[in-house]
């Protein structure tokens, strides 16, 4: 779904109709020897966009025209000599940028580039009026962990709702938490199995309750830095450390933020690292100056006054 809205952005139109083969994102199920069954999706697609829908016949390669070749032709053209990237949108601006130098390369047959044949037919696309929110919600119930179990894995919830219904909107790269239509948190879709992906600010009013709980909760432990943060300094002082944790959820302080801050006192051989010096640094706001400063009478008058005491005392 969200391949097809981002290529009809680039388009900027709706091709009246789609072909598609034969693939389970599409087909639901066969009915009878030769009908199809799209599936939810792909009805979502067209309804909001408007367009229809036809299916190819099975084993039936002559009816994708040069569908396969070209797939192959950009991969190569791509992906041959470079296939390694530090992340998925490095990938997509590499290729996007491969099929712009593609699309400016005069056509063999019209002796015309891409962009000017495309740009003629453009007109007779059909408008796109908005984007297709592609993302599906389920129901689940908060666990006794304050946890919801969602394709083999668990995410956590703030631990107040333990034993309540939350909805979760899963997108393909993160899921949304909301409990009656109040968005309570998001976490990265992770696509293993069994895994645990936890928040430790969903669990500070048990962890206020049970400070001793915290040291070997898998919640520290699951993020790296806090659990290196707290077994350095906060060991023998663990409600400071939640008092901390609560600081930073309040006013939305993320963890390289504040990674960051207490670099800042230990590059300044601050020699205790507590809640409160952390807290200090972190409200302190940095004001801008432009450089110009405007006198008025008073600051002239104090210049003066300053002057005649510069020279007294010198």
């Amino acid at each position: 779904m969200e391949s097809h809205v981002s290529f009809f952005n680039y388009t900027g139109g709706v091709f009246k109709e789609m072909v598609y083969d034969n693939m389970r994102v599409a087909v639901a199920k066969f009915v009878g020897k030769y009908e199809k069954e799209p599936t939810r999706a792909l009805l979502d697609l067209g309804c909001h966009y408007g367009f229809s829908h036809r299916f190819c016949n099975v084993r039936r390669g002559n009816e994708k025209g040069h569908v396969e070749r070209s797939v192959e032709y950009i991969r190569r053209k791509a992906f041959g000599f470079s296939h390694s990237f530090d992340s998925l949108e490095a990938a997509g601006q590499h290729l996007l940028t491969i099929i712009e130098q593609i699309n400016a390369t005069k056509q063999q047959l019209t002796g015309k580039i891409a962009t000017t044949l495309f740009a003629e037919e453009k007109p007779y696309l059909c408008p796109i009026s908005s984007d297709l929110n592609c993302s599906e919600t389920v129901e689940l119930r908060v666990d006794k962990y304050s946890t919801v179990s969602f394709r083999t894995n668990r995410y956590s919830v703030p631990d107040h709702l333990v034993g309540d219904f939350v909805e979760i909107k899963f997108f393909s790269g993160e899921l949304e938490i909301y409990h009656k239509d109040i968005l309570l948190g998001k976490h990265l879709r992770n696509y293993g199995k069994h895994q645990w992906i936890i928040a430790i600010e969903h669990y500070l009013d048990t962890f206020k309750r049970k400070p001793g709980a915290l040291s070997n909760s898998v919640a520290l432990i699951s993020s790296e830095y806090l659990k290196q943060l707290y077994e350095t300094y906060f060991t023998q002082f663990p409600r400071d450390f939640i008092e901390l944790l609560e600081y930073c959820k309040t006013y939305q302080v993320d963890h390289e933020r504040l990674e960051t801050t207490v670099n800042r006192l230990l590059n300044a051989n601050s020699t205790t690292i507590n809640t409160e010096r952390i807290k200090a640094l972190l409200g302190n706001k940095t004001t801008s100056c432009s450089g110009q400063i405007l006198e008025d009478q008073t600051t002239f008058l104090a210049k003066q006054q300053l002057t005649q005491v510069s020279s007294l005392m010198n």
